[in-house]
Parts: structure tokens; C-alpha cells; sequence
């Protein structure tokens, strides 16, 4: 008798400390967000009430593996999934939980991993599909880690997409600056003739002498030469 009893405090023990103590997937977790300098990474939101993955692809890279021992998001967008969290938004990886709060980390113990038969317990299961709620879990975490590889299959393809037209911008704006500096060379160029038939015209008691209508001709040269020039120089900034 006094075994059972013996058995049964060490069984609530044991059950009050599961309670008391988050699961260490949360706890890594919660770490993981709160942590200032992944901010660019990871971090809250703005009202503290959900998280975002940033850049998805650092993250598994670079955060994972400290502290989980894999390295795929895929896993770890699943593993949100089995404790409740719910992704809260089409353009961001943004996940959130009524007990996932900034600055209320006791709440993490609140927080429990759901049972294969939580979604359907409402359902009463007759005898004969006794093992359809846990092959319909299994179907459910397939189709959630399907779709979440696609998620980050096409953010994947579009930062590909996003890094070659950076590189075909680049290309094209290193070529317009190379046709610039020829055309701002070809006005230079210009001047320099322009003084030297200057110095071609005949003098007189060694002073240059003004052609007819030579004097008005130089003005409006030297006008669109300057214009020609300040246009130039303002483009290949």
C-alpha cells in the first residue's frame, strides 16, 4: 500500500515539474527572438505579441544550428506548428501564440505540444479506426512541412531572381558611366580644337584680329559646350 502511495507522489512530482518548466524547444526559441543582435534576423513584432523570421535563410544557416542540431526551417516551422503557433501573415514568416509574449517569458509554461487527437476530440472515434487520428496527424505534418518548404523554396528562387537582375542593373549602369566619360571626353576634346583655332587666327602688331561674326559664333559654341558638359556630369553620377 505504502508503494502505491509512493508511486503515485513521485508520478504527481514528476507531473507538477513537467508543468512548472517550459519545453526546451520554447525556451530555445523565445532565446533565440529575444536575443538584440539577430534583431535583423529574428525579433518581435511591433506590439510584442508575435515573432518574425526576417531572413529565412540566415536563420537556418547561421541560428539554428546553435542551438537546435539541425539546420533545416523547414523542421523548425513544423515544430511551431505541434505547440499551437500560427503564422499570422501572407508577406513575412511572422508566427504567433496567446502565451509567445515579449517580456512574459513564465507564460512559456502555459504553452503544451498538441496530442494526435486534439483537433478530433470533439469526433468520437469508432473502434475499428482506432489509428486513423495519428495517420491523419502524420498526413497533416506532411502537407504543413510541403508547404512550408515551398514558402521558402520560392523566397529562395526570388532573392535568386532579385541577386541576377542586381547584376544585370550593375553591368548596365557601368556601361552608361564608360559612354559618359567618352562623350565627356569628346566635349573636352572639342574645347582644346576650339582654342587652337583661336590661336590659327592672323594678328595684327601681334594683336588676334575678330573675323566678322567670328566673336558671336565663339559665344554660342562655348555656351553649348558648357551646357553640353553640366548635363554630362550630372548623368553619370
Amino acid at each position: 500500500m505504502n508503494r502505491i502511495m509512493e508511486g503515485e507522489n513521485e508520478k504527481g512530482l514528476l507531473e507538477y515539474v513537467r508543468k512548472s518548466s517550459p519545453p526546451p524547444f520554447l525556451l530555445k526559441t523565445y532565446m533565440l527572438v529575444e536575443d538584440p543582435t539577430t534583431d535583423n534576423v529574428i525579433s518581435w513584432n511591433a506590439e510584442g505579441t508575435a515573432f518574425v523570421v526576417w531572413q529565412p535563410a540566415e536563420f537556418a544557416r547561421d541560428l539554428l544550428p546553435t542551438l537546435f542540431k539541425h539546420s533545416n526551417f523547414s523542421s523548425f516551422v513544423r515544430q511551431l506548428n505541434t505547440y499551437g503557433f500560427r503564422k499570422v501573415a501572407t508577406s513575412r514568416w511572422e508566427f504567433c501564440n496567446d502565451m509567445f509574449k515579449r517580456e512574459e517569458r513564465e507564460l512559456l509554461c502555459e504553452i503544451r505540444r498538441r496530442k494526435a487527437w486534439t483537433n478530433r476530440q470533439q469526433h468520437p472515434i469508432p473502434p475499428s479506426s482506432q489509428t486513423a487520428p495519428q495517420q491523419e496527424v502524420d498526413e497533416d505534418q506532411r502537407s504543413s512541412s510541403t508547404s512550408s518548404s515551398s514558402g521558402y523554396s520560392s523566397l529562395m528562387d526570388e532573392n535568386k531572381r532579385l541577386k541576377k537582375e542586381n547584376g544585370v542593373l550593375s553591368s548596365e549602369l557601368t556601361c552608361m558611366k564608360k559612354k559618359c566619360k567618352e562623350l565627356l571626353d569628346l566635349v573636352a576634346m572639342s574645347a582644346r580644337s576650339e582654342k587652337e583655332e583661336d590661336d590659327e587666327r592672323p594678328k595684327l602688331f601681334g594683336v588676334r584680329l575678330e573675323l566678322q561674326g567670328e566673336r558671336e559664333k565663339k559665344r554660342k559654341r562655348a555656351e553649348i559646350s558648357e551646357s553640353a558638359s553640366i548635363l554630362l556630369s550630372q548623368s553619370c553620377k
